[in-house]
């Protein structure tokens, strides 16, 4: 597997792959601005998104293609299981957004293991950071709206049926939890499963390269390497799969934040 990333390699040892491996050098410049494969890869990916859905939605025939087919199956997804379930009877205002970040999120994620691409957008922490600050202000703002700066101000800090005399402590919890750190947990969670996943597939694509090509070709060296390869295959299967799930993860907590913040109680 041919990783297009800059790691580290020791004079007597094997690559060590690390953080510096996100660090990519620039493709070309716009005046000062470098222009770098991942800033390259998220405006792909937006342009992708919205092809995929402007073409699955255009044909809107009785009998669906399969490129409809599989328009509808994904908003379907996001609109029922996601928006309707987490939001309520107001959901369909938000379903073109959480629709957009699952597609967004899902086609970023899946670079990590498409030949030529092979680096997930989102483990750089910038990008998972851009879609939680959207959601934090989308959701804040529903909810002042609904209840009022005051109001909403006390639906998210005030739980019902505590009693008054703990209200001191839980207060500063739910106002901490509910409006500050909610953009942090969701940025940091789409950002640290794809940064590790990615760690795994340089460390064991490198190691096996190292033991079948550079290392001393003994059989020991030579079976390691291979079972480092096959290893690496089977977590790329298994990122796969993370992939998907922290997709469908962002959308539903993003689904869930505005949901809570529309309710008419905490």
């Amino acid at each position: 597997m041919t990783l297009a990333l800059t790691t580290l390699v020791t004079a007597d040892g094997p690559p060590s792959p690390g953080p510096a491996d996100f660090e990519l050098p620039a493709v070309f410049h716009i005046g000062e601005l470098g222009v770098t494969k991942p800033m390259l890869l998220v405006v792909l990916g937006a342009v992708l998104a919205f092809t995929f859905a402007y073409f699955a939605a255009r044909p809107a025939a009785v009998v669906p293609g399969r490129l409809q087919f599989a328009g509808e199956l994904t908003y379907g997804f996001v609109r029922n299981s996601i928006a309707r379930e987490n939001i309520g009877e107001q959901y369909k205002k938000f379903v073109p957004y959480l629709f957009a970040v699952f597609l967004f999120v899902l086609v970023n994620n899946f670079y990590g293991v498409i030949p030529f691409f092979q680096f997930p957008s989102m483990s750089r922490i910038g990008y998972p950071i851009a879609i939680a600050v959207m959601t934090w202000l989308i959701y804040n703002t529903v909810g002042v709206m609904k209840h009022g700066p005051i109001g909403y101000l006390k639906h998210e800090t005030v739980p019902a049926g505590v009693p008054g005399w703990i209200l001191p402590l839980i207060v500063p919890l739910e106002f901490l939890s509910n409006i500050l750190v909610r953009p942090v947990t969701l940025a940091l969670r789409l950002f640290a499963t794809m940064f590790a996943g990615h760690l795994l597939l340089v460390l064991f694509s490198l190691g096996a390269d190292y033991l079948i090509t550079q290392y001393s070709p003994t059989a020991l060296g030579i079976t390691v390497g291979i079972f480092s390869g096959l290893l690496g295959i089977l977590v790329s299967f298994l990122d796969m799969l993370i992939m998907f799930l922290q997709a469908y993860m962002i959308t539903l907590l993003s689904a869930m934040y505005i949901g809570e913040a529309v309710a008419d109680h905490h």
